[in-house]
């Protein structure tokens, strides 16, 4: 029974709620609004069906591992004193997948990290320093701008975009940028990238990866807000969005979701009507990992 339960909580949450949400314009709207409270929600619904994994698989080979003591026998000073099945509690499981998570996200970020120092390194030697904004600039045609995250991190013009831009539209791009590095956006895109790599054709991880991306180059675009304009900020977009791909591991500020930005800022902001649905969402969003564990531990008739 307990299985049959995991492995429809698993459908939902890997497949049913993700197309869901990916596919529902309004949906969409909701989350953009507070984009770093989709984010999260994404990430408990990846932190939640890797839990469901684990349970499933553990409960797969042991069917009475917990039960029938369900929830209080998570506790043991508050065991039932009557006649009940042997059951285990093995945390061990949990831990050891908790350990191979924790390994496999260090040696991705660890690659990722390799690549910005590679890219770091090389801009420091061909790149001059432009103290007026703050940034690296490298004497290419190609328009550009992109950041390198992390605790060196890089603001990197290309001649070009100094071409192409004016000093409303640079500064604008600019300060997307430092939005990325101030909010410490690669370390939210850190366990998604690892979930799809071990989940790839999962739709919570397809969609879940490219869903991330684009609510982070939004909640840039917020942290862009506080110094430049609207307008100034959907024009730099529209002027960069034909200049390609940026390089590995960097952020760039017209790489991902050009046109969602654009009628995201053209539209009014929301002021405090959801304010109140924001901050249930930041209370409830921690309990949803612990969902699967609950279902799983639940009493049996």
């Amino acid at each position: 029974m307990t299985l049959a339960l995991l492995g429809l909580y698993l459908a939902a949450t890997g497949v049913l709620l993700p197309r869901r949400l990916a596919g529902s314009a309004r949906l969409q709207a909701r989350l953009q609004t507070r984009p770093l409270l989709g984010v999260a929600l994404w990430l408990a619904l990846m932190a939640s069906f890797t839990v469901a994994l684990v349970l499933a698989a553990h409960h797969a080979f042991e069917p009475a591992a917990h039960e029938p003591a369900g929830l209080i026998g998570l506790f043991p000073h508050l065991e039932p004193t009557g006649p009940v099945l042997p059951h285990t509690h093995d945390w061990w499981l949990l831990a050891t997948a908790g350990a191979l998570l924790t390994g496999l996200l260090a040696a991705v970020g660890a690659r990722t990290g390799r690549a910005r120092r590679r890219h770091r390194a090389v801009l420091d030697v061909v790149a001059v320093r432009d103290r007026h904004w703050g940034a690296l600039v490298l004497e290419h045609a190609h328009p550009t701008i992109y950041c390198l995250p992390g605790r060196r991190s890089r603001v990197v013009l290309s001649r070009g975009a100094l071409r192409l831009l004016d000093e409303r539209q640079l500064a604008a791009a600019v300060a997307h940028e430092h939005g990325h590095i101030r909010g410490r956006h690669h370390l939210f895109r850190l366990p998604v990238d690892t979930f799809a790599l071990l989940l790839g054709p999962l739709p919570l991880a397809r969609l879940g990866r490219s869903e991330v991306a684009l609510l982070l180059e939004m909640a840039a675009d917020d942290a862009a807000l506080a110094e430049v304009s609207r307008s100034e900020l959907a024009s730099a977009l529209c002027a960069l969005a034909v200049s390609g791909t940026t390089p590995g591991g960097t952020w760039g500020v017209a790489s991902t979701g050009v046109l969602a930005r654009v009628r995201r800022l053209a539209r009014p902001g929301s002021g405090r009507r959801r304010q109140l649905a924001c901050r249930l969402g930041v209370l409830t969003l921690p309990a949803v990992p612990a969902l699967p564990y609950l279902l799983a531990c639940a009493p049996h008739p």
